[in-house]
C-alpha cells in the first residue's frame, strides 16, 4: 500500500487549501451574519452562492463521484485527503465543493441504480448545484439501526400505473431547504415476503407531492443545522408518485442502501479527521495564548498530553481511512467491509473525544458560539448514530471475527 499523494491529488489539494483560506474560512462570519438577515434560517445565504460558483470556476467540483461521466472521477484513495480538507470547514466547504450529504448519497444512487430518465431529471440539476435533496430512511416508531423494522409502506395502485407511499420519516438530512425538491423514500413493498432483506424498495418522490408534509425540524445536540437544510421529520400521507419513479427494482432497496451508505461512511471518517485537525489548531492557539496559574496552558502537563495524544489518534485514524480507502478501490466496497465498519467505530468517537479536550482547553468560550468546537462536537457525536450506530458495526465486526475461530 502506498498511500503517498499522486500528482493529481496534490495539486487539487494546493488548489483547494488555497480556496479554504482565501474564501471559505472569511466565508465562515459572513455567513452567520447573512443568515441572521434571511426572512428564513433555511434559506440559503448569498455568501454559499458565490463559494459555489468559486468552486466551480476553479474545477474544484464533484469531487466525491468517482464516476468521470459525472464527477471528477477520482478514486476512494484521492478523494481522501480532500474530503478531509473540507472537513475543516463542515457546514460551509462540503456545500461549496457539491460534495455535501445528503446530496452526495443520493448522485451516487442515482448515478448508479437511476434510469435514464431519472438521471436527466433529478441527477443532472444535483450536479450542477441547481436544487438540494433528502434521503428518508429513518423513522421515529421502530429502531432504524434495523432497516428491515422500517413501516413505510409503497403500495402499487390497483391498475399498477403508481406507487402509494405512507408512512412517517424523522432526521431527514436537508428536508428543510427550500432548495431540496427531492426525496429517495425507503419502504416496503413486500413487507410480508420471506426475505426480509427484499421487502424493501426504493422510489423518488418530488418535493411537491400532494400528501408529503415536511412537518417540523429536529434538533441535534439543539443545533438545527441549517447549513445541511436541516433533519427533518416528514409524513408521507397517501403520497402518489409515478410507477417510473420506482429506483432499481422491487425488492432491492436494502440492497441499494447498502449500496449508498458504504462511500457515505468513508467520507463523513474524511471529514471527520479534518475537524480534528482543526480542533487541534484551535486547542493549540488557546494553549499558547491563555495563561493560568502562572504559567501558559501551553506549559500545563495535561494540556500537553491532550495536544499529543491528539495527534497520535489523528495519525493512527488517517492511515486507516486511507487503508480503507484504497480497498474500496482495489477490491471493492464487499471486500473492505471490515475496514469500513472499523474506521465508522473508530474515527467519530475518537474525534469527540479530541473535540472534548479542545472545548476543555478553551473553558467557556468552547461552549460558545464564538468558536465553532460546541457545533463540530454535536455534528461528529452525531456520527455516532448517522449511518449505523456503534453497535451495529461493533456486533457485525466481531460476527466476522469469530467466524473464523467457530
Amino acid at each position: 500500500m502506498d498511500f503517498a499523494y499522486d500528482a493529481r491529488t496534490e495539486e487539487l489539494r494546493a488548489k483547494l487549501l488555497a480556496f479554504m483560506d482565501e474564501h471559505v474560512y472569511p466565508a465562515e462570519a459572513v455567513a452567520d451574519e447573512q443568515r441572521a438577515a434571511l426572512a428564513s434560517p433555511w434559506q440559503t445565504p448569498a455568501v454559499v452562492e458565490e463559494l459555489k460558483a468559486e468552486a466551480r470556476r476553479q474545477g474544484l467540483w464533484n469531487l466525491f463521484l468517482p464516476d468521470a461521466e459525472h464527477g471528477a472521477g477520482l478514486t476512494n484513495l484521492q478523494y481522501a485527503p480532500l474530503a478531509e480538507i473540507t472537513g475543516r470547514s463542515p457546514q460551509l466547504a462540503p456545500t461549496a465543493l457539491n460534495c455535501a450529504a445528503p446530496d452526495t448519497g443520493n448522485m451516487e444512487v442515482l448515478a448508479q441504480f437511476g434510469t435514464a430518465e431519472q438521471k436527466k431529471r433529478w441527477l443532472e440539476p444535483l450536479l450542477a448545484g441547481e436544487i438540494r435533496s433528502a434521503f428518508a430512511m429513518t423513522e421515529p416508531e421502530v429502531a432504524s439501526s434495523d432497516a428491515t423494522n422500517i413501516t413505510t409502506l409503497i403500495e402499487r395502485s390497483a391498475d399498477g400505473s403508481e406507487y402509494v407511499v405512507s408512512g412517517r420519516k424523522w432526521y431527514i438530512s436537508g428536508a428543510m431547504n427550500p432548495d431540496c425538491e427531492i426525496f429517495i423514500v425507503m419502504g416496503k413493498t413486500d413487507p410480508d415476503g420471506a426475505d426480509i432483506r427484499r421487502q424493501q424498495s426504493m422510489v423518488l418522490v418530488p418535493r411537491d407531492t400532494p400528501g408529503l408534509e415536511v412537518r417540523r425540524a429536529m434538533r441535534v445536540y439543539g443545533y438545527e443545522d441549517h447549513y445541511h437544510g436541516g433533519h427533518a421529520e416528514v409524513v408521507f400521507d397517501g403520497v402518489r408518485v409515478p410507477a417510473a419513479n420506482l429506483i432499481g427494482e422491487e425488492g432491492g432497496g436494502f440492497a441499494i442502501a447498502q449500496a449508498r451508505l458504504g462511500p457515505g461512511r468513508i467520507h463523513h471518517c474524511m471529514r471527520l479527521i479534518g475537524m480534528a485537525e482543526r480542533a487541534i489548531e484551535l486547542m493549540c492557539r488557546r494553549a499558547v495564548a491563555r495563561t493560568a496559574f502562572g504559567k501558559p496552558l501551553a506549559q500545563q502537563g495535561v494540556v500537553q498530553e491532550w495536544i499529543a495524544d491528539a495527534r497520535v489518534a489523528v495519525e493512527q485514524l488517517r492511515l486507516l481511512v486511507l487503508k480503507t480507502a484504497w480497498l474500496m478501490d482495489t477490491v471493492g466496497n464487499r471486500g473492505a467491509h471490515t475496514e469500513i465498519q472499523a474506521i465508522k467505530i473508530a474515527t467519530p468517537r475518537t474525534v469527540v473525544d479530541i473535540l472534548d479536550r479542545a472545548v476543555q482547553v478553551h473553558g467557556a468560550g468552547g461552549v460558545s458560539q464564538d468558536f465553532p468546537l460546541a457545533e463540530l462536537w454535536a455534528a461528529a457525536r452525531t456520527l455516532r448514530l448517522a449511518d449505523g450506530p456503534d453497535e451495529v458495526h461493533q456486533r457485525s465486526l466481531a460476527r466476522r471475527e469469530l467466524k473464523r475461530y467457530v
